[in-house]
This record gives C-alpha cells, sequence and structure tokens, in this order.
C-alpha cells in the first residue's frame, strides 16, 4: 500500500448549480459534493422500511458470491432471483440461515429495466414507492438524462475496477463508502480486459503480476450518508461498501446523441466512433502480420507513437 500513489478527491461545500457547472463539471475531475439536500431517503429507508413499500414482493435479480471481492472477469459470483424483501433482509444481514452458497456469502443488486434488452434503469420506474424519497439534483439538461441505478450492496463487499462512457453521480443513501478512481490516462497502467480492471486487490495487488500497477495515481474518498460524487465519463472507480449500503447512480449524456449506441440499455458501450477506429486497428495489426516478427515489432512501434504524437492529450 506504501508504494501506491494517492490522492485525496476534493469535497466541495459550494454545490450550487452555477458552481458547479461553470468552476467543477469543465475540470472533467471528480469531486464529493458533501452538503446537497437529496431527501427523506436519508433516514427513511432502513432494511424495514424497505421490505414493506408496495413492490416489495418483485423479485429482482442480484449477484451472489461467497467472496467479499466480485471479480466481473473470472466470474466468481453467480445471478440468483429473490423477491425484493428478502434480498433486503439478507443483504442488510452478516450471516445468513438461508443462503445460496455459504452462511456469510454477500449480495449486491444493481438494478435493471424491466426488460433489460430494451430498457433503461430508473428508479422512477423500477421502484415508484421510493423514487419521491429522494431528490437527484438538477445539474444537467432533462434531456441529456440517461438512468437512475438503484444499488444495494452488503457489508464488506468491493466491486470490480471498470470505467462507464457517461458521466455520472453516485449519491450516497445509507452506510458509507470507499471510492478509489484512476485517471484515464493511467489506464495504461491498470491490465484493462474491455472496460475492467484484472486487478481485483487494488490496496495488495500482485506486483510480481501486475508490475506496472503501482504508477496508476490513486485518487480516494470516504462517502457518508448525503454525500454525492462527481464520477466523469472514463474515469476507473472501484468501490466497497463498509456497511450495508444504499445509493442512486444517476448517469447522462455528455456527448451528442448521435456518438452513442441507441441499443445500449446498461450504457457501458463505447461510443460509436470508439467502435469503428478499433476496428481499423485490428485489421492494421492482422495486416502486419503478414511480416517477420522484427518487422511486426518496429512498425507496431511506429504505430503506437503516431498516436501517442496526433491522439493523446498534453
Amino acid at each position: 500500500m506504501s508504494n501506491l500513489l494517492e490522492h485525496q478527491v476534493e469535497i466541495i461545500e459550494d454545490h450550487s448549480k452555477e458552481n458547479f457547472i461553470k468552476h467543477v463539471y469543465p475540470k472533467r475531475i471528480p469531486v464529493v459534493l458533501r452538503g446537497i439536500s437529496i431527501g427523506p431517503c436519508v433516514k427513511k429507508w432502513t432494511p424495514e422500511y424497505l421490505s414493506s413499500v408496495p413492490g416489495s414482493q418483485k423479485d429482482v435479480k442480484i449477484h451472489v458470491s461467497p467472496s467479499h471481492q466480485m471479480d466481473f472477469i473470472n466470474k466468481n459470483f453467480a445471478y440468483r432471483t429473490l423477491p425484493f424483501s428478502e434480498f433486503v433482509k439478507r443483504a442488510a444481514r452478516e450471516k445468513h440461515e438461508e443462503y445460496f452458497f455459504t452462511e456469510d456469502e454477500k449480495y449486491y443488486l444493481r438494478a435493471l429495466g424491466d426488460d433489460p434488452r430494451k430498457d433503461v434503469a430508473d428508479i422512477r420506474k423500477q421502484f415508484p414507492a421510493l423514487a419521491s424519497d429522494i431528490f437527484i439534483p438538477e445539474y444537467f439538461e432533462p434531456e441529456k438524462f440517461f438512468s437512475s441505478v438503484f444499488r444495494i450492496s452488503s457489508a464488506n463487499i468491493q466491486l470490480w475496477t471498470h470505467y462507464d462512457v457517461m458521466d455520472n453521480f453516485l449519491i450516497q443513501v445509507t452506510g458509507r463508502k470507499k471510492v478509489i478512481l484512476f485517471s484515464p490516462r493511467d489506464a495504461n497502467y491498470l491490465y484493462l480486459q474491455g472496460d475492467k480492471s484484472e486487478v481485483l486487490d487494488v490496496d495488495n495487488p500482485d506486483s510480481e503480476k501486475f508490475p506496472e500497477f503501482v504508477k496508476a495515481r490513486r485518487y480516494c474518498c470516504l462517502l457518508e450518508p448525503g454525500d454525492t460524487l462527481f464520477i466523469p465519463a472514463m474515469w476507473f472507480h472501484n468501490v466497497k461498501s463498509l456497511d450495508f449500503a444504499i445509493s442512486v447512480n444517476v448517469f447522462w449524456k455528455h456527448l451528442e446523441e448521435h456518438l452513442y449506441d441507441s441499443k445500449d440499455t446498461y450504457g457501458n458501450k463505447d461510443p460509436l466512433p470508439v467502435g469503428r477506429a478499433m476496428q481499423i486497428l485490428d485489421r492494421a495489426l492482422k495486416t502486419l502480420k503478414e511480416l517477420p516478427e522484427e518487422y511486426q515489432d518496429f512498425y507496431a512501434r511506429m504505430m503506437v507513437s503516431k498516436i501517442q504524437t496526433k491522439a493523446y492529450k498534453s
């Protein structure tokens, strides 16, 4: 841990829309907005309350894992279905009388749209009895709204490091979360598979397997109930729930509408020009394989140098 570069995410007390739009948002770095009124949810959303609201008997699809560190790449969890009220009761406990794998298994809900193939997550639609309890900061135009994702986590559960292609607010309602973020500029050090990092234990990484990871600068914050974390698009984040925790992510479109995949209901597909660029790159690399290895190496380095010169931000 001592070898890892770490910086604290700035906490902003002036959370007015004007200050955010003019002075915070253009910097494209994470900040914690503290003191925003997010509504009665902070006090109301107890396990007992959530288990008793209208619609609490509907089934939800959840992640269940015997490990406290969920790994999306190697899938050390399983998807299961439970009534929402039963899920909440289990997630709020450390030991379980009824369980799928072990008595201390961990639970995580990432709410989905009614039909995940067609509908985005929206707390107003999937959990209407709860939606009026939370006030979402109106810092962006309504047409930029993409989704509002309801999340519930067991205590001491850590999710995989990944990035999103849209800006978002992580609104912490109950419990505390430790969030570690990495700049898009440090992507080369994160050992990526798609949008996810192979490094599961970010606090104690395997230095032999991931020697470059120590070069990635860490930005850390501890979210308390009522805090809102601004996570700009493409910033990697790793989230650990220190307590039974409830939060809502609100995603909005930072780019023009036509640059996003209209069939993407999760909001995690790269912008359309990225897909085209990656196809061109794959064809270029395939073409280089017609040459001997030493030529492949040389011209691949030439390509990397050209990308750095033409596309990297200074």
